[in-house]
Protein backbone atom coordinates (compact mmCIF):
# COMPACT_ATOMS: atom_id res chain seq x y z
CA UNK A 1 0.00 0.00 0.00
CA UNK A 2 1.64 3.26 -0.76
CA UNK A 3 0.12 7.07 0.17
CA UNK A 4 0.38 9.73 -1.75
CA UNK A 5 0.27 13.47 0.22
CA UNK A 6 -2.33 16.06 -1.32
CA UNK A 7 0.93 17.56 -3.43
CA UNK A 8 1.13 13.36 -5.12
CA UNK A 9 4.07 13.05 -2.88
CA UNK A 10 4.61 9.56 -2.37
CA UNK A 11 4.71 9.08 1.49
CA UNK A 12 6.51 5.88 3.25
CA UNK A 13 5.60 4.09 6.51
CA UNK A 14 9.07 3.85 8.75
CA UNK A 15 9.37 -0.14 7.47
CA UNK A 16 9.24 1.57 4.14
CA UNK A 17 12.12 3.68 4.67
CA UNK A 18 14.01 1.08 6.19
CA UNK A 19 13.75 -1.01 2.68
CA UNK A 20 14.67 2.18 1.16
CA UNK A 21 17.66 2.50 3.60
CA UNK A 22 18.51 -1.25 2.25
CA UNK A 23 18.54 0.20 -0.97
CA UNK A 24 20.64 3.03 -0.46
CA UNK A 25 23.30 1.08 1.08
CA UNK A 26 23.65 -1.03 -1.73
CA UNK A 27 24.72 2.26 -3.88
CA UNK A 28 26.62 3.60 -0.88
CA UNK A 29 28.92 0.88 -0.79
CA UNK A 30 28.94 -0.09 -4.82
CA UNK A 31 30.38 4.18 -5.26
CA UNK A 32 32.88 3.54 -2.39
CA UNK A 33 33.84 0.69 -4.25
CA UNK A 34 34.27 2.72 -7.24
CA UNK A 35 35.74 5.48 -5.31
CA UNK A 36 38.63 3.17 -4.52
CA UNK A 37 38.92 1.31 -7.68
CA UNK A 38 39.00 4.24 -9.83
CA UNK A 39 42.73 5.16 -11.84
CA UNK A 40 44.52 6.41 -14.16
CA UNK A 41 44.07 4.09 -17.33
CA UNK A 42 40.96 2.64 -16.38
CA UNK A 43 37.98 3.30 -19.12
CA UNK A 44 34.66 4.08 -17.68
CA UNK A 45 33.72 1.11 -19.09
CA UNK A 46 36.25 -1.05 -16.90
CA UNK A 47 34.08 1.19 -13.69
CA UNK A 48 30.42 0.10 -15.23
CA UNK A 49 31.77 -3.71 -14.94
CA UNK A 50 32.45 -3.12 -11.17
CA UNK A 51 29.47 -1.38 -10.25
CA UNK A 52 27.56 -4.41 -11.98
CA UNK A 53 28.90 -7.22 -10.38
CA UNK A 54 28.88 -5.30 -7.27
CA UNK A 55 25.03 -4.19 -6.90
CA UNK A 56 23.99 -7.77 -8.48
CA UNK A 57 26.63 -9.29 -5.91
CA UNK A 58 23.97 -7.74 -2.94
CA UNK A 59 20.97 -9.53 -5.01
CA UNK A 60 20.14 -6.10 -5.92
CA UNK A 61 19.15 -4.38 -9.34
CA UNK A 62 20.93 -1.88 -11.44
CA UNK A 63 18.13 0.83 -11.79
CA UNK A 64 19.46 2.30 -14.60
CA UNK A 65 20.26 -0.46 -17.24
CA UNK A 66 17.58 -0.36 -19.22
CA UNK A 67 15.89 2.94 -18.36
CA UNK A 68 14.22 4.55 -20.81
CA UNK A 69 16.91 2.27 -22.99
CA UNK A 70 20.04 3.89 -21.38
CA UNK A 71 22.47 1.00 -21.70
CA UNK A 72 24.43 0.91 -18.78
CA UNK A 73 24.86 0.31 -14.70
CA UNK A 74 26.20 4.06 -14.37
CA UNK A 75 26.64 7.16 -15.80
CA UNK A 76 30.09 7.87 -16.41
CA UNK A 77 30.77 12.07 -17.23
CA UNK A 78 34.09 12.60 -17.48
CA UNK A 79 35.45 16.68 -16.99
CA UNK A 80 32.95 18.65 -19.15
CA UNK A 81 30.34 16.22 -19.42
CA UNK A 82 27.69 17.50 -16.64
CA UNK A 83 25.80 14.25 -16.39
CA UNK A 84 24.20 10.81 -17.81
CA UNK A 85 27.45 10.17 -19.62
CA UNK A 86 27.58 6.94 -21.28
CA UNK A 87 30.16 4.51 -19.80
CA UNK A 88 32.48 3.32 -23.03
CA UNK A 89 36.41 1.76 -23.53
CA UNK A 90 37.34 4.98 -26.17
CA UNK A 91 39.42 6.33 -23.91
CA UNK A 92 40.96 5.71 -20.66
CA UNK A 93 41.14 8.04 -18.15
CA UNK A 94 44.20 10.08 -17.46
CA UNK A 95 45.80 11.77 -14.15
CA UNK A 96 44.22 15.31 -13.67
CA UNK A 97 40.78 14.05 -15.31
CA UNK A 98 37.64 14.29 -13.08
CA UNK A 99 34.91 11.98 -13.41
CA UNK A 100 31.31 11.92 -12.18
CA UNK A 101 29.60 8.33 -11.07
CA UNK A 102 26.01 8.48 -11.08
CA UNK A 103 24.34 4.84 -9.59
CA UNK A 104 21.21 3.33 -8.86
CA UNK A 105 20.32 -0.23 -7.40
CA UNK A 106 16.76 -1.40 -6.69
CA UNK A 107 16.25 -3.93 -3.82
CA UNK A 108 13.19 -5.49 -2.96
CA UNK A 109 10.96 -2.83 -4.83
CA UNK A 110 12.69 -0.12 -3.85
CA UNK A 111 15.25 2.68 -5.15
CA UNK A 112 18.36 4.01 -4.03
CA UNK A 113 20.32 6.97 -6.12
CA UNK A 114 23.60 8.69 -5.15
CA UNK A 115 26.78 10.27 -7.23
CA UNK A 116 29.97 11.56 -6.79
CA UNK A 117 32.45 13.17 -8.51
CA UNK A 118 36.12 11.53 -8.46
CA UNK A 119 39.58 13.07 -9.32
CA UNK A 120 42.10 11.06 -11.36
CA UNK A 121 45.45 11.04 -9.49
CA UNK A 122 46.18 14.70 -9.24
CA UNK A 123 43.93 17.55 -10.68
CA UNK A 124 44.42 21.23 -11.05
CA UNK A 125 43.12 23.16 -7.59
CA UNK A 126 39.99 24.60 -9.60
CA UNK A 127 39.14 21.29 -10.22
CA UNK A 128 39.59 20.30 -6.42
CA UNK A 129 37.50 23.31 -5.36
CA UNK A 130 34.80 22.86 -7.88
CA UNK A 131 34.26 19.52 -6.02
CA UNK A 132 34.32 20.59 -2.75
CA UNK A 133 31.80 23.44 -3.46
CA UNK A 134 29.35 21.08 -5.59
CA UNK A 135 29.41 18.31 -2.67
CA UNK A 136 29.06 21.27 0.21
CA UNK A 137 26.09 22.77 -1.69
CA UNK A 138 24.70 19.23 -1.62
CA UNK A 139 25.09 18.89 1.81
CA UNK A 140 23.22 22.75 2.56
CA UNK A 141 20.36 21.53 0.21
CA UNK A 142 19.90 18.18 2.52
CA UNK A 143 20.11 20.02 6.08
CA UNK A 144 16.71 22.16 4.68
CA UNK A 145 15.05 18.91 4.89
CA UNK A 146 13.62 19.12 7.88
CA UNK A 147 9.81 19.24 8.59
CA UNK A 148 7.88 22.69 8.27
CA UNK A 149 10.11 23.72 5.87
CA UNK A 150 9.55 24.25 1.72
CA UNK A 151 10.52 22.04 -0.92
CA UNK A 152 11.79 25.59 -2.12
CA UNK A 153 14.39 26.21 0.41
CA UNK A 154 16.62 22.45 -0.95
CA UNK A 155 17.23 24.66 -4.30
CA UNK A 156 17.56 27.72 -2.23
CA UNK A 157 20.47 26.67 0.13
CA UNK A 158 22.58 25.35 -2.60
CA UNK A 159 22.26 28.26 -5.10
CA UNK A 160 22.92 30.22 -1.56
CA UNK A 161 25.79 28.28 -1.11
CA UNK A 162 27.14 28.19 -4.14
CA UNK A 163 27.21 31.92 -5.26
CA UNK A 164 28.89 32.37 -2.58
CA UNK A 165 32.03 30.39 -3.65
CA UNK A 166 32.62 32.44 -6.52
CA UNK A 167 31.29 32.55 -10.59
CA UNK A 168 29.99 28.62 -11.10
CA UNK A 169 27.49 27.80 -13.30
CA UNK A 170 23.94 26.02 -12.37
CA UNK A 171 22.56 24.17 -15.13
CA UNK A 172 19.15 25.34 -14.11
CA UNK A 173 17.55 23.05 -16.01
CA UNK A 174 18.71 19.60 -14.73
CA UNK A 175 17.85 18.93 -10.74
CA UNK A 176 16.47 16.47 -8.17
CA UNK A 177 13.66 14.39 -7.78
CA UNK A 178 11.37 12.55 -5.65
CA UNK A 179 12.25 8.79 -5.07
CA UNK A 180 10.33 5.55 -3.35
CA UNK A 181 9.00 2.66 -5.90
CA UNK A 182 10.39 4.61 -8.95
CA UNK A 183 14.01 6.27 -9.00
CA UNK A 184 12.32 9.51 -10.68
CA UNK A 185 8.68 10.41 -9.00
CA UNK A 186 7.13 14.10 -8.38
CA UNK A 187 8.69 16.47 -7.12
CA UNK A 188 11.12 17.51 -9.36
CA UNK A 189 13.76 19.66 -7.28
CA UNK A 190 15.62 23.05 -8.20
CA UNK A 191 18.74 23.74 -7.12
CA UNK A 192 17.84 27.17 -7.53
CA UNK A 193 15.17 29.49 -6.55
CA UNK A 194 13.43 31.56 -3.23
CA UNK A 195 12.77 29.96 -0.19
CA UNK A 196 9.44 29.46 1.35
CA UNK A 197 7.26 27.97 -1.33
CA UNK A 198 6.34 24.59 -2.75
CA UNK A 199 4.93 21.71 -0.24
CA UNK A 200 6.06 21.77 3.42
CA UNK A 201 8.37 18.85 4.39
CA UNK A 202 6.83 16.00 6.23
CA UNK A 203 8.02 12.97 7.74
CA UNK A 204 7.93 9.81 5.25
CA UNK A 205 8.92 11.55 2.34
CA UNK A 206 12.34 10.97 0.23
CA UNK A 207 13.69 13.20 -2.26
CA UNK A 208 17.37 12.51 -4.44
CA UNK A 209 18.97 15.80 -3.87
CA UNK A 210 21.73 16.38 -6.52
CA UNK A 211 23.25 19.56 -7.52
CA UNK A 212 25.11 19.78 -10.74
CA UNK A 213 27.94 22.89 -10.40
CA UNK A 214 30.17 24.08 -13.51
CA UNK A 215 33.47 25.87 -13.94
CA UNK A 216 32.19 28.13 -16.31
CA UNK A 217 29.06 28.75 -17.92
CA UNK A 218 25.50 27.23 -16.63
CA UNK A 219 24.81 26.76 -20.48
CA UNK A 220 24.81 23.22 -21.75
CA UNK A 221 23.74 20.85 -24.38
CA UNK A 222 23.24 16.96 -25.22
CA UNK A 223 25.27 15.36 -27.34
CA UNK A 224 24.21 13.19 -30.10
CA UNK A 225 23.81 9.51 -27.98
CA UNK A 226 20.90 11.76 -26.59
CA UNK A 227 21.95 11.36 -23.61
CA UNK A 228 25.13 13.04 -22.44
CA UNK A 229 24.99 16.24 -21.47
CA UNK A 230 28.30 18.80 -22.17
CA UNK A 231 29.07 22.27 -20.86
CA UNK A 232 28.70 24.63 -24.24
CA UNK A 233 32.61 26.42 -22.73
CA UNK A 234 33.91 23.08 -22.53
CA UNK A 235 34.72 23.58 -18.85
CA UNK A 236 34.35 21.43 -16.17
CA UNK A 237 31.44 20.31 -13.68
CA UNK A 238 30.92 17.98 -11.26
CA UNK A 239 27.85 15.97 -9.61
CA UNK A 240 27.08 14.62 -6.05
CA UNK A 241 23.94 13.17 -4.93
CA UNK A 242 22.28 11.49 -2.14
CA UNK A 243 18.80 9.89 -1.46
CA UNK A 244 17.42 11.85 1.93
CA UNK A 245 13.99 10.66 3.75
CA UNK A 246 12.58 13.26 6.17
CA UNK A 247 12.18 11.80 9.23
CA UNK A 248 10.71 13.15 12.82
CA UNK A 249 14.11 13.42 14.00
CA UNK A 250 16.06 15.33 10.87
CA UNK A 251 16.74 14.27 7.54
CA UNK A 252 17.86 10.17 7.19
CA UNK A 253 20.58 9.95 4.32
CA UNK A 254 19.60 6.75 2.89
CA UNK A 255 22.74 6.42 0.55
CA UNK A 256 25.41 7.50 3.12
CA UNK A 257 27.08 5.03 5.00
CA UNK A 258 26.84 6.70 8.22
CA UNK A 259 23.03 7.83 7.40
CA UNK A 260 24.48 11.57 7.27
CA UNK A 261 25.37 11.80 10.61
CA UNK A 262 29.12 13.58 10.81
CA UNK A 263 28.16 16.68 8.10
CA UNK A 264 24.26 17.03 9.19
CA UNK A 265 25.55 17.28 13.04
CA UNK A 266 28.01 19.90 11.96
CA UNK A 267 25.51 21.57 9.56
CA UNK A 268 22.36 21.58 11.74
CA UNK A 269 24.76 22.41 15.01
CA UNK A 270 25.39 25.45 13.01
CA UNK A 271 22.19 26.19 12.62
CA UNK A 272 21.19 25.80 15.97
Amino acid sequence: MFKKNKHGIQMKTPEQLEKMRAAGLVVGRTLQLLRESVQPGMTPMDLDAIAEKAIRGEGAIPSFKGYQGFPATICASVNHEVVHGIPNDRRALREGDVISIDCGAILDGWHGDSAITVPIGEVDPKLTELMRVTEEAMWRGIAALTAGRHLSDIGHEVEKYVRSQGRYGIPQEYGGHGIGTEMHMDPWVANHGKPGRGPRFEPGMCFAIEPMVNLGTDRTKVLADDWTVVTIDGKASAHFEHSVAVTHNGPWVLTALDGGKERLADLLGDAG
